[in-house]
């Protein structure tokens, strides 16, 4: 069997476990620590205080520090509501293009990794290879900033990481963080016809948003000189606001979920100290001028720093070799890259796939892509025994 066809025979194998975000991923990680512990991996798995999700940490080669890391997310975002012309956790082929849920973001090269382990098992490796998949990076990368602290207390620590997200097996140096909120408004349902009498929970958190939307036009000043993101701003999205029960009842509830994804720390900073002042200054004093009751809470879904460009990167270096690519770019979407930066590893994002097929229906990684990760994670291999 060739390496594509074992690829594409695990792909299969673990596209058929639905690790949408909202549910467990425990059996799909014992499974991939199955496939890692027969060629002969060192596995660690560690449970979410669930116990239904799970990290999984793998080492092929001797333990010593300085190996190379290929980090995969196990979740997937869900199919509800999207028009599939097949099952999405069915894998279907079509004129070479590999379709379900999880082929491109990122399945896929989760795949090629599994596929390499018996080639690295065989190897004489002078460095370690890890294999590092991760419970709900698509909902602020819980999984991850939980496993960087046990990794964190290794001795032998990885010195490169590999980020296999889809970008085309172009190299990425460089992306914005993502930074989640959801933020609750608590305030005092009433009769329709008196609305001076209740809080209107819902119309708090549209001066919220309308406050927010003011932020995002100033954030738009604050862009790094020589920026070399799109936008190259920090950017502030509403996600969702939902609230109220009928056209004549004060809504006393309303719940906002919003985001932004920060060039740098100072924006994160900004954005949350104004948004606090406007809390503290305006919106409460007027809401509890008629229920002392009232409130307004945001809960942190996940605050996830960005990938920083580095001059000196040996991951941008290792990946260019295997390549044969010269440069790197940068991308407005966020993976946990930056939780492996901040321990202190040179890393870059590169795996097949287009990030445009991403959460999309009938979502698809192409055979040629898996061939061209394959062909990059084969000469991994030469160089760790090298």
């Amino acid at each position: 069997m060739t390496d594509l066809a074992r690829t594409e025979a695990i792909l299969r194998d673990i596209i058929a476990y639905p690790t949408v975000s909202t549910e467990p991923n425990l059996a799909l990680i014992e499974h991939m620590a199955a496939l890692l512990e027969d060629a002969g991996a060192r596995c660690d798995i560690y449970r979410d205080a669930t116990g239904a999700k799970a990290n999984l940490f793998a080492t092929i080669g001797p333990e010593r520090s300085g190996g190379v890391v290929l980090s995969g997310h196990s979740d997937v975002v869900p199919v509800t509501d999207q028009a599939w012309t097949s099952d999405p956790f069915h894998l279907v082929e079509s004129d070479d293009l590999l379709y379900g849920r999880g082929t491109c973001d990122m399945k896929g090269f989760i795949a090629c990794a599994l596929a390499m382990a018996p080639h690295y098992a065989a190897l004489d490796l002078r460095r370690p290879v890890h294999f590092c998949f991760t419970h709900d990076e698509e909902t602020g990368c819980l999984g991850a900033q939980a496993l960087v602290p046990e990794l964190r207390k290794r001795e032998a620590q990885p010195s490169v990481a590999i980020v296999g997200e889809p970008t085309e097996m172009r190299i990425i140096e460089g992306h914005k963080g993502c930074c989640e909120y959801t933020t609750t408004f608590h305030g005092l349902e009433g009769h329709g016809s008196g609305p001076d009498r209740g809080v209107n929970a819902v119309g708090y958190a549209v001066r919220y948003v309308t406050r927010l939307m003011e932020l995002a036009e100033e954030l738009k000043t604050r862009a790094p000189r020589g920026s070399r993101f799109d936008p190259p701003w920090t950017s502030v999205n509403v996600g969702r606001l939902s609230g109220g029960v009928a056209h004549n009842v004060i809504p006393g509830l309303a719940e906002l979920e919003w985001e932004m994804r920060p060039v740098q720390a100072g924006d994160m900073e900004f954005v949350k100290e104004a948004m606090a002042g406007y809390v503290r200054d305006t919106l409460l004093p007027a809401m509890r001028a008629v229920h002392p009751g009232a409130r307004i809470d945001t809960e942190v879904i996940g605050e996830v720093v960005g990938l920083e460009p580095m001059d000196d990167n040996a991951a941008k270096e290792l990946v260019a070799a295997l390549t044969g690519q010269n440069g790197a770019d940068v991308v407005p979407f966020g993976t946990e890259a930056g939780l492996f930066q901040e321990m202190g590893m040179s890393v870059v994002v590169c795996g097949p796939g287009s990030i445009h097929q991403a959460h999309k229906p009938d979502e698809y990684v192409a055979r040629s892509e898996l061939a061209r990760c394959l062909e990059m994670l084969t000469g991994l291999g030469g160089t760790l025994a090298a």
